[in-house]
């Protein structure tokens, strides 16, 4: 017999470093019972800032997840915390939306270890620019959208995703090869939610055929990076990155294969640490606890 999960709030909260942060903090969730059950901390010297991760038990308070966040505003108010916190209740289920292309292996991954319940997450919807993954995604019983990108008519496409996405309000957009360039406004609405996987050659291998320039070159780490998506393109806030080995008797191809691995692994734990929130964003870099 699988016994539920435990119930826990996660409170996620950075603020300008000083003394007294640790104390406040633990305090208040002291004063009203609170059974904190895990607990990371981090100070950044180069920009002073403080930051900390909170798992609580929330059969330990006398209130619910938005009584909690009301009332741990005024804390964060008093530490100058400004909107970098939240509270995350693990009894709301998580969705997710992922928009894709052709390239299948980091959507067949994914929806491998949702159906094995490796990875904690409903996906809604799978949103593709070509019909090539409709099958699989339907045969897991997700529904699949395609919307069409003609050459011209780019803007009308990005309206219908972004229609088809807001429509579910996911915790998580994850652009699984996603051959598209969102436009800035989505970024922006998107932000800190969207979440690309790319081959870690950028910016060394720009343009078509990444793997035959680094083959050429002789590289010997192929890698994929993980990141939030902002309208820097390939440029936001890094996830995860991860690298493996590779030698002067990779063809092309044992490259491309090897990459794509590293890819779904790092894309999956990616996810996974963000819908956990576990990853705090402070300008164009991360903390992740």
């Amino acid at each position: 017999m699988v016994t539920a999960p435990e119930r826990r709030y996660v409170i996620t909260f950075g603020c300008p470093d000083r003394t007294g942060i640790i104390a406040r903090i633990s305090g208040f969730l002291a004063e009203h019972g609170g059974w904190i059950v895990e607990a990371a901390y981090h100070t950044d010297p180069d920009t002073g800032w403080f930051f900390t991760r909170q798992v609580v038990r929330a059969d330990s308070l006398p209130f619910d997840a938005a009584e909690l966040r009301a009332r741990f505003g005024e804390v964060a108010a008093d530490l100058s915390a400004e909107s970098s916190w939240q509270v995350s209740d693990t009894g709301e289920r998580r969705r997710a939306v992922v928009l894709v292309s052709k390239a299948g292996h980091c959507l067949y991954d994914l929806l491998g270890r949702v159906a094995s319940g490796e990875l904690d997450v409903d996906i809604a919807a799978v949103i593709g620019n070509h019909e090539s993954l409709a099958d699989i995604t339907r045969a897991h019983g997700i529904p699949f959208h395609h919307v069409p990108f003609p050459t011209g008519g780019k803007e009308a496409a990005f309206e219908e995703v972004r229609k088809l996405v807001d429509e579910h309000d996911p915790h998580a957009v994850v652009l699984a090869r996603f051959m598209q360039i969102l436009p800035a406004d989505l970024c922006r609405d998107w932000a800190g939610r969207a979440i690309n996987i790319h081959h870690s050659f950028l910016p060394s291998f720009i343009g078509a055929k990444p793997y035959h320039q680094a083959h050429t070159r002789g590289v010997k780490l192929v890698g994929a990076t993980c990141h939030y998506v902002t309208a820097d393109l390939d440029a936001g806030p890094i996830i995860d990155q991860d690298v493996i080995r590779v030698d002067h008797g990779d063809s092309v191809e044992d490259m491309v294969r090897k990459g794509r691995d590293i890819e779904k692994v790092t894309l999956a734990r990616g996810l996974r640490w963000h819908l956990e929130n576990r990853v705090l964003v402070h300008g164009n870099r991360t903390v992740v606890f």
